[in-house]
Protein backbone atom coordinates (compact mmCIF):
# COMPACT_ATOMS: atom_id res chain seq x y z
CA UNK A 1 0.00 0.00 0.00
CA UNK A 2 1.06 3.60 -1.30
CA UNK A 3 1.95 5.85 1.97
CA UNK A 4 -0.76 8.40 2.20
CA UNK A 5 -0.36 11.68 2.20
CA UNK A 6 -2.81 13.78 3.45
CA UNK A 7 -3.34 17.29 1.27
CA UNK A 8 -7.05 18.13 2.63
CA UNK A 9 -6.89 19.93 5.59
CA UNK A 10 -9.19 22.81 4.44
CA UNK A 11 -12.04 19.77 4.26
CA UNK A 12 -11.19 17.98 7.87
CA UNK A 13 -7.94 18.98 9.82
CA UNK A 14 -6.04 15.28 11.00
CA UNK A 15 -6.38 15.19 14.52
CA UNK A 16 -3.48 16.12 17.14
CA UNK A 17 -2.14 13.28 19.13
CA UNK A 18 -3.01 15.30 22.44
CA UNK A 19 -6.51 15.78 20.96
CA UNK A 20 -6.81 11.60 20.61
CA UNK A 21 -5.41 11.33 23.83
CA UNK A 22 -8.04 13.96 25.57
CA UNK A 23 -11.01 12.00 24.30
CA UNK A 24 -10.19 8.31 25.16
CA UNK A 25 -9.41 9.97 28.36
CA UNK A 26 -12.75 11.48 29.06
CA UNK A 27 -15.03 8.77 27.68
CA UNK A 28 -11.90 5.93 29.72
CA UNK A 29 -12.19 7.85 33.16
CA UNK A 30 -13.85 10.67 33.17
CA UNK A 31 -17.21 10.89 31.45
CA UNK A 32 -20.50 11.78 32.69
CA UNK A 33 -23.66 13.84 31.52
CA UNK A 34 -23.18 17.93 32.37
CA UNK A 35 -26.07 19.67 33.95
CA UNK A 36 -27.36 16.33 35.14
CA UNK A 37 -25.70 15.72 38.42
CA UNK A 38 -23.91 16.69 41.65
CA UNK A 39 -21.72 13.89 41.40
CA UNK A 40 -17.96 14.36 41.59
CA UNK A 41 -17.79 13.50 37.80
CA UNK A 42 -20.77 15.17 36.61
CA UNK A 43 -19.12 18.64 38.52
CA UNK A 44 -15.85 17.98 36.56
CA UNK A 45 -17.39 17.60 33.40
CA UNK A 46 -19.46 21.02 33.90
CA UNK A 47 -16.24 23.13 35.01
CA UNK A 48 -14.48 21.29 31.47
CA UNK A 49 -17.01 22.52 29.31
CA UNK A 50 -17.00 26.08 31.00
CA UNK A 51 -13.26 25.92 30.79
CA UNK A 52 -13.64 24.96 27.02
CA UNK A 53 -15.89 27.99 26.47
CA UNK A 54 -13.47 30.45 28.34
CA UNK A 55 -10.76 29.12 25.73
CA UNK A 56 -12.99 30.02 22.71
CA UNK A 57 -14.16 33.48 24.30
CA UNK A 58 -10.68 34.43 24.66
CA UNK A 59 -9.64 32.89 20.79
CA UNK A 60 -11.88 34.72 19.50
CA UNK A 61 -12.62 37.61 21.81
CA UNK A 62 -15.59 37.24 22.72
CA UNK A 63 -17.23 37.33 26.44
CA UNK A 64 -18.47 34.05 27.61
CA UNK A 65 -22.11 34.29 27.98
CA UNK A 66 -21.60 34.96 23.50
CA UNK A 67 -20.44 31.54 22.93
CA UNK A 68 -22.45 28.61 21.95
CA UNK A 69 -21.81 25.33 21.33
CA UNK A 70 -22.96 23.70 17.85
CA UNK A 71 -22.44 20.69 16.01
CA UNK A 72 -20.75 22.46 13.80
CA UNK A 73 -20.71 25.38 11.11
CA UNK A 74 -23.58 24.46 8.65
CA UNK A 75 -25.69 23.85 12.10
CA UNK A 76 -24.71 27.13 13.33
CA UNK A 77 -25.31 29.13 10.41
CA UNK A 78 -29.53 27.74 10.01
CA UNK A 79 -29.78 28.39 13.92
CA UNK A 80 -28.60 31.78 12.98
CA UNK A 81 -31.64 31.86 10.78
CA UNK A 82 -33.99 30.42 12.72
CA UNK A 83 -33.24 32.55 16.02
CA UNK A 84 -33.59 35.75 14.22
CA UNK A 85 -36.43 34.86 11.68
CA UNK A 86 -38.66 34.23 15.19
CA UNK A 87 -37.56 37.66 16.60
CA UNK A 88 -40.74 39.71 16.67
CA UNK A 89 -38.77 42.41 15.91
CA UNK A 90 -37.54 41.38 12.65
CA UNK A 91 -40.76 40.41 11.54
CA UNK A 92 -40.51 42.98 8.53
CA UNK A 93 -37.14 41.92 7.03
CA UNK A 94 -36.90 42.27 3.19
CA UNK A 95 -33.27 41.70 2.02
CA UNK A 96 -30.52 39.78 2.64
CA UNK A 97 -26.79 39.95 0.92
CA UNK A 98 -24.19 37.77 0.00
CA UNK A 99 -21.15 37.40 -2.54
CA UNK A 100 -20.41 34.58 -4.79
CA UNK A 101 -17.85 33.03 -2.40
CA UNK A 102 -20.77 31.29 0.00
CA UNK A 103 -20.65 27.95 0.68
CA UNK A 104 -23.28 26.44 0.08
CA UNK A 105 -24.62 26.71 4.18
CA UNK A 106 -24.02 30.24 4.45
CA UNK A 107 -25.96 31.06 1.34
CA UNK A 108 -29.16 28.39 1.23
CA UNK A 109 -30.79 28.66 4.24
CA UNK A 110 -31.77 32.51 2.76
CA UNK A 111 -32.39 31.31 -0.53
CA UNK A 112 -34.92 29.07 0.73
CA UNK A 113 -36.43 32.06 2.73
CA UNK A 114 -36.80 33.63 -0.28
CA UNK A 115 -38.54 30.76 -1.80
CA UNK A 116 -41.32 30.70 0.87
CA UNK A 117 -41.86 34.63 0.64
CA UNK A 118 -40.72 34.63 4.24
CA UNK A 119 -37.66 37.66 2.63
CA UNK A 120 -37.97 39.74 -0.30
CA UNK A 121 -35.07 40.16 -2.59
CA UNK A 122 -31.33 38.88 -2.68
CA UNK A 123 -28.95 41.45 -2.85
CA UNK A 124 -25.33 40.55 -4.38
CA UNK A 125 -21.74 41.79 -3.55
CA UNK A 126 -19.70 42.21 -5.69
CA UNK A 127 -16.13 40.89 -6.51
CA UNK A 128 -12.89 42.09 -8.14
CA UNK A 129 -10.67 40.50 -10.12
CA UNK A 130 -9.18 38.74 -6.97
CA UNK A 131 -12.16 37.67 -5.73
CA UNK A 132 -12.63 39.98 -3.06
CA UNK A 133 -15.66 41.43 -2.00
CA UNK A 134 -15.58 44.98 -3.16
CA UNK A 135 -15.99 47.55 -0.27
CA UNK A 136 -18.19 50.09 -2.09
CA UNK A 137 -20.91 47.50 -3.50
CA UNK A 138 -21.90 46.81 -0.03
CA UNK A 139 -25.41 47.31 -0.70
CA UNK A 140 -28.53 48.60 2.05
CA UNK A 141 -29.27 45.21 3.28
CA UNK A 142 -31.12 44.10 6.38
CA UNK A 143 -29.19 41.08 6.64
CA UNK A 144 -25.60 40.66 5.34
CA UNK A 145 -24.15 36.88 5.19
CA UNK A 146 -20.05 37.18 4.60
CA UNK A 147 -18.00 34.38 3.89
CA UNK A 148 -14.37 35.45 5.99
CA UNK A 149 -12.39 33.55 3.55
CA UNK A 150 -13.57 31.03 0.38
CA UNK A 151 -12.93 27.52 0.69
CA UNK A 152 -12.19 27.76 -3.30
CA UNK A 153 -9.89 30.96 -3.38
CA UNK A 154 -8.29 30.73 0.00
CA UNK A 155 -7.87 34.58 -0.05
CA UNK A 156 -8.96 36.20 3.55
CA UNK A 157 -11.55 39.00 3.27
CA UNK A 158 -11.84 42.13 5.09
CA UNK A 159 -14.13 41.62 7.34
CA UNK A 160 -14.14 44.79 9.18
CA UNK A 161 -14.46 47.09 6.64
CA UNK A 162 -17.34 45.30 5.01
CA UNK A 163 -19.16 45.39 8.16
CA UNK A 164 -18.59 48.85 8.61
CA UNK A 165 -19.26 49.44 4.75
CA UNK A 166 -22.55 47.62 5.69
CA UNK A 167 -23.80 49.68 8.43
CA UNK A 168 -22.76 52.29 7.06
CA UNK A 169 -25.43 52.08 4.42
CA UNK A 170 -27.81 50.91 7.22
CA UNK A 171 -26.62 51.02 10.91
CA UNK A 172 -29.16 48.06 12.14
CA UNK A 173 -27.80 45.11 9.31
CA UNK A 174 -27.68 42.24 10.71
CA UNK A 175 -24.01 40.87 9.66
CA UNK A 176 -22.88 36.95 10.24
CA UNK A 177 -19.53 35.71 9.14
CA UNK A 178 -18.97 32.17 8.15
CA UNK A 179 -15.19 32.07 9.39
CA UNK A 180 -14.35 27.83 8.89
CA UNK A 181 -11.64 28.51 6.62
CA UNK A 182 -10.20 31.32 8.07
CA UNK A 183 -9.89 30.27 11.51
CA UNK A 184 -6.95 27.94 10.65
CA UNK A 185 -5.17 30.87 9.19
CA UNK A 186 -6.08 33.95 10.83
CA UNK A 187 -7.37 35.55 14.20
CA UNK A 188 -10.64 35.69 14.62
CA UNK A 189 -12.02 39.07 16.74
CA UNK A 190 -15.36 39.53 16.79
CA UNK A 191 -15.35 43.03 18.51
CA UNK A 192 -13.09 44.18 16.39
CA UNK A 193 -15.47 42.94 13.26
CA UNK A 194 -18.21 44.52 14.89
CA UNK A 195 -20.41 41.17 13.54
CA UNK A 196 -23.31 39.72 15.08
CA UNK A 197 -22.93 36.15 14.69
CA UNK A 198 -19.85 34.09 13.70
CA UNK A 199 -19.83 30.68 12.92
CA UNK A 200 -17.06 27.53 12.68
CA UNK A 201 -16.93 24.41 13.06
CA UNK A 202 -14.19 22.32 15.07
CA UNK A 203 -13.43 19.67 12.94
CA UNK A 204 -11.78 22.35 10.84
CA UNK A 205 -9.05 23.22 13.53
CA UNK A 206 -8.12 19.40 14.53
CA UNK A 207 -11.21 19.03 17.02
CA UNK A 208 -13.16 15.79 16.45
CA UNK A 209 -16.44 16.53 14.02
CA UNK A 210 -19.70 17.12 15.78
CA UNK A 211 -19.07 20.09 17.29
CA UNK A 212 -18.95 23.98 16.33
CA UNK A 213 -18.99 27.81 17.92
CA UNK A 214 -21.78 30.23 17.17
CA UNK A 215 -21.11 33.60 18.41
CA UNK A 216 -23.84 35.95 19.56
CA UNK A 217 -23.20 39.28 20.42
CA UNK A 218 -26.28 40.08 21.61
CA UNK A 219 -27.34 36.90 22.65
CA UNK A 220 -29.55 37.69 25.75
CA UNK A 221 -32.05 39.93 23.62
CA UNK A 222 -33.08 36.86 21.53
CA UNK A 223 -35.30 33.55 22.69
CA UNK A 224 -33.49 29.92 21.49
CA UNK A 225 -34.89 28.31 18.59
CA UNK A 226 -35.03 24.95 20.07
CA UNK A 227 -36.15 23.87 23.32
CA UNK A 228 -35.77 20.77 25.60
CA UNK A 229 -33.58 19.92 28.79
CA UNK A 230 -31.11 22.47 30.25
CA UNK A 231 -31.93 25.53 28.90
CA UNK A 232 -34.91 26.21 31.30
CA UNK A 233 -34.63 28.31 34.71
CA UNK A 234 -38.35 26.79 35.61
CA UNK A 235 -41.37 26.12 33.85
CA UNK A 236 -44.78 25.06 34.32
CA UNK A 237 -47.90 24.68 31.92
CA UNK A 238 -47.82 27.88 30.98
CA UNK A 239 -44.53 29.59 31.90
CA UNK A 240 -41.28 29.62 30.71
CA UNK A 241 -38.41 31.02 32.61
CA UNK A 242 -35.01 30.46 30.38
CA UNK A 243 -31.85 30.18 31.67
CA UNK A 244 -29.20 33.09 31.03
CA UNK A 245 -27.34 32.52 27.81
CA UNK A 246 -25.38 30.64 26.31
CA UNK A 247 -27.19 28.10 28.37
CA UNK A 248 -30.67 28.71 26.81
CA UNK A 249 -29.55 28.38 23.38
CA UNK A 250 -28.05 24.23 24.05
CA UNK A 251 -30.78 22.27 24.92
CA UNK A 252 -29.95 18.99 25.36
CA UNK A 253 -27.19 17.31 25.75
CA UNK A 254 -24.07 18.80 24.43
CA UNK A 255 -21.50 16.54 22.43
CA UNK A 256 -18.83 16.79 25.68
CA UNK A 257 -16.48 14.29 24.40
CA UNK A 258 -16.06 16.41 21.61
CA UNK A 259 -16.20 19.71 23.23
CA UNK A 260 -13.08 17.85 25.40
CA UNK A 261 -10.70 17.99 22.37
CA UNK A 262 -11.77 21.44 21.18
CA UNK A 263 -10.00 22.91 24.12
CA UNK A 264 -6.66 20.94 23.10
CA UNK A 265 -7.28 21.61 19.70
CA UNK A 266 -7.38 25.46 19.92
CA UNK A 267 -4.38 25.17 21.93
CA UNK A 268 -2.14 22.68 19.01
CA UNK A 269 -3.41 25.20 16.54
CA UNK A 270 -1.75 28.41 18.43
CA UNK A 271 1.46 26.77 18.63
CA UNK A 272 1.29 25.08 15.26
CA UNK A 273 -0.45 26.96 12.45
CA UNK A 274 -0.06 25.17 8.59
CA UNK A 275 3.21 26.16 6.72
CA UNK A 276 1.88 27.82 3.79
CA UNK A 277 5.34 28.19 2.23
CA UNK A 278 4.53 24.89 0.85
CA UNK A 279 1.45 25.84 -1.23
CA UNK A 280 3.76 28.77 -2.59
CA UNK A 281 5.82 25.97 -3.75
CA UNK A 282 3.06 23.93 -5.18
CA UNK A 283 1.77 27.09 -6.79
CA UNK A 284 5.15 27.61 -8.22
CA UNK A 285 6.08 24.44 -9.44
CA UNK A 286 2.47 23.88 -11.01
CA UNK A 287 2.75 27.25 -12.65
CA UNK A 288 4.92 25.35 -14.88
CA UNK A 289 3.27 23.15 -16.59
CA UNK A 290 1.03 24.27 -19.41
CA UNK A 291 -1.55 22.15 -18.88
CA UNK A 292 -2.55 23.34 -15.95
CA UNK A 293 -4.76 26.85 -15.11
CA UNK A 294 -4.65 27.64 -10.81
CA UNK A 295 -7.48 29.46 -9.85
CA UNK A 296 -6.09 30.87 -6.29
CA UNK A 297 -3.46 33.81 -6.15
CA UNK A 298 0.15 32.63 -4.40
CA UNK A 299 -0.08 34.16 -1.37
CA UNK A 300 -3.54 31.96 -0.88
CA UNK A 301 -3.83 29.80 1.98
CA UNK A 302 -4.76 26.73 -0.54
CA UNK A 303 -3.99 25.91 -4.01
CA UNK A 304 -7.06 25.54 -6.26
CA UNK A 305 -6.55 24.29 -10.00
CA UNK A 306 -7.99 22.54 -13.30
CA UNK A 307 -6.18 20.48 -15.57
CA UNK A 308 -6.91 21.24 -19.32
CA UNK A 309 -8.79 18.64 -20.99
CA UNK A 310 -9.40 16.24 -17.52
CA UNK A 311 -12.34 15.96 -15.30
CA UNK A 312 -11.95 16.47 -11.57
CA UNK A 313 -12.84 13.43 -10.67
CA UNK A 314 -11.03 11.50 -12.77
CA UNK A 315 -7.56 13.75 -11.93
CA UNK A 316 -8.61 13.00 -8.09
CA UNK A 317 -9.12 9.34 -8.73
CA UNK A 318 -5.76 8.83 -10.26
CA UNK A 319 -4.25 10.76 -7.43
CA UNK A 320 -5.99 8.75 -4.94
CA UNK A 321 -4.76 5.84 -6.81
CA UNK A 322 -1.20 7.22 -6.04
CA UNK A 323 -1.51 7.73 -2.34
CA UNK A 324 -2.20 12.19 -2.93
CA UNK A 325 -5.50 12.65 -0.41
CA UNK A 326 -7.18 15.89 -1.95
CA UNK A 327 -10.60 17.46 -2.78
CA UNK A 328 -12.25 17.70 -6.07
CA UNK A 329 -15.77 18.80 -7.19
CA UNK A 330 -17.54 22.22 -6.76
CA UNK A 331 -16.59 22.41 -2.75
CA UNK A 332 -19.93 22.88 -1.64
CA UNK A 333 -19.87 26.19 -3.12
CA UNK A 334 -21.52 26.01 -6.44
CA UNK A 335 -21.36 30.19 -6.71
CA UNK A 336 -17.86 30.63 -7.57
CA UNK A 337 -17.35 27.81 -9.63
CA UNK A 338 -20.36 29.11 -11.88
CA UNK A 339 -18.56 32.66 -11.88
CA UNK A 340 -15.33 30.76 -12.71
CA UNK A 341 -16.92 29.17 -15.76
CA UNK A 342 -16.52 25.65 -14.29
CA UNK A 343 -18.19 23.04 -12.55
CA UNK A 344 -15.49 22.19 -9.95
CA UNK A 345 -11.98 22.12 -8.99
CA UNK A 346 -9.32 20.69 -7.70
CA UNK A 347 -8.01 22.18 -4.12
CA UNK A 348 -4.53 21.12 -2.38
CA UNK A 349 -4.47 22.14 1.51
CA UNK A 350 -2.11 21.79 4.00
CA UNK A 351 -2.15 21.04 7.52
CA UNK A 352 1.07 21.50 10.55
CA UNK A 353 1.57 17.46 9.65
CA UNK A 354 2.84 17.98 6.16
CA UNK A 355 6.11 18.72 5.03
CA UNK A 356 8.49 19.77 2.08
CA UNK A 357 8.68 16.17 1.15
CA UNK A 358 5.21 16.04 0.75
CA UNK A 359 4.43 18.56 -1.17
CA UNK A 360 7.27 17.03 -3.77
CA UNK A 361 5.90 13.64 -3.65
CA UNK A 362 2.61 15.55 -4.41
CA UNK A 363 4.35 17.55 -7.43
CA UNK A 364 5.94 14.44 -8.85
CA UNK A 365 2.73 13.09 -8.77
CA UNK A 366 0.58 15.41 -10.91
CA UNK A 367 3.36 15.52 -13.38
CA UNK A 368 2.90 11.61 -14.05
CA UNK A 369 -0.87 12.29 -14.34
CA UNK A 370 -0.98 15.09 -16.90
CA UNK A 371 2.04 14.20 -18.83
Amino acid sequence: MKEIVYMDAAASFLKPQSVIDAETDFLLNRYANAGRGVCCRATAVDDMIHAVRVQLADFINADVSQVVFTSGATDGLNRIVNIIINQPQYNNLSTFAVSDLEHHSARLPWQELLKAGKIREMLKCELDENFDIKIDSIPNTDVLVITAMSNVIGRPQDVKKIIAAARKKNPDVITIVDASQYVVHEQIDVKSWDCDFMVFSGHKIGADTGVGVLYIRDAEKYMPDKFGGGMVLKVSDTDLVLNNAPEKFEAGTLPLTQICGFGIAIQELKKNRPDLNLVKYMYDELNKIPKIKILTSRDAALLSFVVDGMHVLDFGTLAGANGICLRVGNMCASWIHKLLGIDGSIRVSVGPWNSMLDAEQFISVVKNIVK
